[in-house]
């Protein structure tokens, strides 16, 4: 099977590598000529060529570029798919990639889709085999597409070692707002905070414990990536970010009143998300 990656960073990088051990032939489209160069120095696709050319031999098109731009790369992937081909995109907003693409005439090629798998560095030099495997697939608006093509996606995704969860994508965004896109705003602002207050970098390195580190990790994402997610999701992200921020200043409230029972309150709340997560593992 032919398939075209558009987008050779973390995740299309991770998923060209995996198809190519399926032995499958896999082209590589990407604006950045200098990412185009290491994919094939790595290994990640047999070849990189413009996306009309590429699409147009392709089975599958998977389109792994920022949510910002993925609606344009799509609407122009669908005008030169083969008659049976199928297109899915791998970002983590949904709603506004199924809107763009809702009165194209070939609409029912195209399958929304979200791999939930990534590690806070980009580029074709982070992709690695295996990223995917028993994580979470997601497949949204399932019935706007072909049957025949929603099946194609699900395949893979199920070679690749996911799981398949299908759901609306509404329902999505709201979702990953606050289980994915907060964590994020939170690991950010921890960062600039820390960076704001600390002047001195060897004090941080020298003093940060694993716990600082895990919850810092997500600071050093992509601003390529992440700043258009937030655009593209900011009526859910408005409602998780009022949350957090009534729940920080919570906090705030019983540290400056010096509420120690208030504190421990909030923290066994808190600790609720323990049997969430449980249940889940």
């Amino acid at each position: 099977m032919n398939i075209t990656v558009v987008g050779l960073g973390l995740i299309g990088g991770s998923m060209a590598l995996d198809f190519k051990h399926m032995q499958h032939r896999v082209l590589g489209v990407d604006a950045n000529p200098f990412h185009q160069r290491e994919a094939l120095d790595l290994g990640l696709v047999d070849q990189c060529m413009a996306l009309d050319q590429a699409v147009s031999q392709s089975d599958v098109v998977v389109v792994a570029v920022p949510v910002g731009v993925t609606p344009s790369v799509v609407l122009e992937a669908l005008n030169h798919l083969p008659t049976n081909g199928v297109i899915f995109d791998v970002g983590s907003t949904k709603k506004g990639i199924c809107d763009a693409v809702a009165k194209h005439p070939r609409r029912a090629r195209f399958v929304a889709a979200h791999p939930i798998a990534g590690t806070e560095y980009s580029g074709p030099s982070a992709a690695h085999s295996g990223l995917f495997y028993r994580k979470l697939g997601i497949i949204c608006d399932r019935e706007k597409s072909a049957p025949d093509a929603a099946e194609r996606v699900e395949d893979l995704f199920v070679q690749l070692g996911m799981e398949l969860k299908r759901i609306d994508s509404d329902e999505h965004d709201k979702h990953l707002a606050y289980v994915s896109h907060i964590s994020h705003i939170s690991s950010f602002t921890l960062g600039l905070t820390v960076l704001d207050i600390e002047k001195d970098e060897s004090s941080i390195f020298d003093m940060a414990g694993s716990g600082f580190a895990s919850t810092v990790r997500l600071a050093k994402s992509s601003p390529e990536m992440w700043a258009p997610i937030m655009l593209e999701n900011a009526d859910h992200l408005e409602v998780a970010l009022e949350s957090y921020i009534a729940n920080l200043q919570l906090f705030k409230n019983c540290i400056k009143q010096k509420d120690e029972q208030g504190l421990k309150d909030l923290i066994s709340k808190a600790n609720k998300i323990r049997q969430v997560l449980e249940k889940r593992g």
